[in-house]
């Protein structure tokens, strides 16, 4: 489908990022090192408050209400999915580095997307809240990065 709400898209990435920790979940209960297992387990719960926060922003109360109500008309409907779903599919848990490349790779592509949404929004608060979501993004990355190093570290 063509047309969207801004609603949509923040569903979906919630969405996404509740199935990615259900993975982390199940690939930390499976046959990994206890270094692995360690980083799986605080890759799901960061994926579960990465939920929550987009889930807060589709509350009927939300102060984002009205641009979430926004409509857009991309062509290619959600442009990374089918990358990000690729990505999900091929998670390798043979070290804490190869579980935070793929994680990090996971979490640039949804800013990439929130950052095409930027780019190509129609209206300056629409402009403004996918700017919010793709610098809190670049945030949570810079925070993940640092805290699987110091893991990685011990």
């Amino acid at each position: 489908m063509r047309f969207h709400q801004v609603k949509e898209l923040v569903a979906w990435a919630a969405d996404y990022h509740r199935g990615l920790a259900e993975q982390y979940d199940q690939l930390a209960a499976g046959d990994v090192s206890d270094r692995v297992r360690m980083a799986l387990e605080y890759l799901a719960e960061h994926e579960r408050k990465m939920q929550t926060e987009l889930a807060n922003y589709l509350d009927e109360k939300s102060e984002h209400r009205k641009v979430l109500e926004t409509w857009f008309d991309d062509p290619t409907d959600f442009p990374h999915a089918p990358t990000l779903d690729r990505l999900t599919e091929c998670v390798s848990c043979d070290s804490v580095q190869d579980v935070l490349t793929t994680a990090l790779t996971m979490h640039r592509t949804l800013q990439d997307l929130y950052a095409h949404r930027m780019e190509r929004a129609s209206a300056e608060a629409e402009r403004e809240f996918f700017a919010s979501l793709s610098s809190g993004h670049e945030a949570e990355v810079r925070r993940l990065a640092r805290d699987m190093q110091r893991l990685e570290d011990y």
